[in-house]
C-alpha cells in the first residue's frame, strides 16, 4: 500500500511544482515589466536633466561672451570718435534688449546660411584657379560671432536710417507749414 500513496504524492507534488513553476515566471514577468517602465521613466528623466544641464551651460557661456564682449567693449570706445562712440552705445543699448526668442532665431538664420554656404561649398567644380588666386574657404566658429555683430549692425543701421527718414519727413512737413504761414 505504500507504494499508490507514494505514487500519488508524488503526482501531487508534480502538480503543485508545475503551478509554482508557472506562477514564479508570470511574477518574474511582471517584474521585468516593471523594472523597464522604471528603467524608461528614469532614462527620461536623465534625457530631460542632461538638456537641461546643456542649456545651462550655454547661458553661463553667454553670459561670459557678454562680459567679455562688454569689457572690450570698454576699452575700445574712449579711442573711438563721438560719431562712433554714440553708435556703438546705441548697438549696445539695443543688444541689450534682444530676447532670447530673438537671439534663437537670429541662430537659427545663421546655423541655416552657414549649412547652405557649406553645401554651395561642396557643389563649387574643382577646376584650377588662375595664379595667385586661393581657394575660398568655410567660415570658423568665430563668424559665427561677427555674423551676429554685423546682423546686429545691419540692423541699427535700417533701424537708424528710417529714424532719419521719418525725422526728415516730419522736418519738411514743419518747413512747409512754415512756409504756408
Amino acid at each position: 500500500m505504500m507504494f499508490p500513496q507514494s505514487r500519488h504524492s508524488a503526482s501531487s507534488q508534480s502538480t503543485q511544482l508545475k503551478f509554482t513553476t508557472s506562477d514564479s515566471c508570470d511574477r518574474i514577468k511582471d517584474e521585468f515589466q516593471f523594472l523597464q517602465a522604471q528603467y524608461h521613466s528614469l532614462k527620461l528623466e536623465c534625457d530631460k536633466l542632461a538638456s537641461e544641464k546643456s542649456e545651462m551651460q550655454r547661458h553661463y557661456i553667454m553670459a561670459e561672451i557678454v562680459k567679455r564682449l562688454n569689457g572690450i567693449c570698454a576699452q575700445v570706445l574712449p579711442y573711438l570718435s563721438q560719431e562712433h562712440q554714440q553708435q556703438v552705445l546705441g548697438a549696445i543699448e539695443r543688444a541689450k534688449q534682444v530676447t532670447p526668442p530673438e537671439m534663437n532665431s537670429i541662430i537659427r538664420q545663421q546655423l541655416q546660411v552657414h549649412q547652405l554656404s557649406q553645401l554651395q561649398g561642396l557643389a563649387l567644380p574643382m577646376t584650377p584657379l588662375p595664379l595667385g588666386l586661393t581657394q575660398p574657404t568655410l567660415p570658423t566658429s568665430n563668424s559665427g560671432l561677427l555674423s551676429l555683430s554685423s546682423i546686429l549692425a545691419s540692423h541699427a543701421h535700417l533701424a537708424k536710417e528710417d529714424k532719419n527718414f521719418r525725422d526728415g519727413a516730419d522736418g519738411h512737413r514743419e518747413e512747409d507749414a512754415d512756409k504756408s504761414d
